[in-house]
């Protein structure tokens, strides 16, 4: 075997006479239920046969407890050096005092977003084989690195009867236009060509205003993309009533973050919902994880759904160049879900659906 170094995208190796590629691949197995659906997720990657070069990093909360660091430098400057991160969950138990409230989302998750700039979270989401009404295939591109989630605010007079605590919104033009600029470069390759803005302009007239003018003004370089705007509260009901009028949708970091868990729910459940924190200009690794949390409550027992953690897979190999492999992976998550609703049968514990879907692919 002959390695060849190749900047960002992997590595290049020589196996039987054909050159493929090495990708560096950081694993974050989390807590709860994360090691399991990583590891599923990793045989599904093994079968399609792409060749990962993986480390595994020891992140999350029994790392917190045991140092008190979220994510060392040490780490973070390791990170920046692999092609993608694959995550698993992250959090401690419900009800758990050990570890501080956002210790974890601020010191890990919101970190990694912030250090390595990955500005547009990615979810997709598709109905249900079998599910009631008509089909829908939508996506929502979430800006990822600004609004409320920057950490702009503060307490004065903490503690006292009249304590005051303030909480920004962070929005600049230039964080807002990448994140629509992807939007309609997305919505431009699909095949209706439509674009809704989410927000609540009528109340939050200023981040409101520059998300509005930026989205109206960005759109008169796509003039084949149709648009639309809807308030928040609004597209919360069309998304349970008529999900199917969506195509593409662009929104903030808070309202991006509640409308796709809702999302998650109307197409059949957290445990199918991917998601990617991208860096679309690859000055670093973009980061993939299921959308759903440690569950604390059931891991070890099998009942985790891995399906999530493993389109989140297909969606890493598709940014790293290896699209064939990922819609192979995509096609088989939708046979398995078509042969267990027409089966009208459970689809397994963890390892067997994860097993299931390897032979698919």
């Amino acid at each position: 075997m002959c390695l060849v170094d190749r900047p960002r995208s992997g590595r290049f190796f020589i196996f039987s006479g054909a050159l493929l590629t090495l990708h560096k691949v950081g694993l974050i197995g989390g807590d709860g239920i994360g090691p399991e659906v990583v590891a599923e997720a990793m045989k599904v990657v093994s079968a399609v046969g792409v060749r990962l070069d993986t480390v595994d990093y020891d992140l999350g909360a029994s790392q917190y407890l045991r140092t008190g660091e979220a994510l060392p430098d040490s780490v973070l400057a390791e990170l920046r050096r692999l092609d993608a991160i694959f995550l698993g969950a992250i959090g401690p138990p419900v009800g758990s005092r050990d570890v501080p409230p956002g210790a974890l989302e601020r010191g890990l998750l919101l970190r990694m977003r912030f250090e390595l700039d990955l500005y547009v979270n990615l979810r997709p989401f598709t109905s249900l084989p079998g599910a009631s009404g008509r089909p829908f295939d939508l996506v929502v591109a979430r800006e990822n690195t600004e609004g409320t989630y920057a950490g702009e605010g503060g307490f004065l007079r903490r503690g006292g009867p009249l304590e005051v605590a303030t909480q920004g919104s962070v929005n600049t033009r230039f964080g807002a236009e990448r994140c629509v600029r992807f939007a309609y470069d997305l919505a431009q390759r699909r095949s209706r060509h439509h674009l809704t803005l989410v927000h609540k302009t009528n109340v939050l007239t200023f981040s409101g205003d520059l998300w509005q003018r930026t989205f109206d003004e960005v759109g008169a370089e796509y003039p084949g993309v149709d648009t639309a705007y809807n308030h928040v509260d609004a597209a919360c009901i069309y998304l349970v009533e008529n999900p199917q009028r969506y195509d593409v949708v662009v929104t903030d970091n808070l309202f991006g973050d509640i409308l796709t868990d809702l999302a998650g729910a109307v197409a059949g459940g957290i445990g199918l919902a991917a998601s990617a924190n991208l860096n679309p200009a690859r000055t670093g690794p973009s980061l993939f994880e299921p959308v759903h949390g440690a569950a604390h409550d059931i891991a070890g027992t099998g009942r985790a759904n891995p399906l999530a953690a493993i389109r989140s897979a297909a969606m890493m190999l598709e940014h790293l160049g290896e699209a064939d492999a990922a819609a192979r992976i995509t096609k088989a998550v939708g046979d398995h879900l078509d042969a267990s609703a027409a089966a009208g049968t459970n689809m397994g514990t963890t390892a067997e659906i994860g097993d299931a879907i390897a032979e698919r692919v």
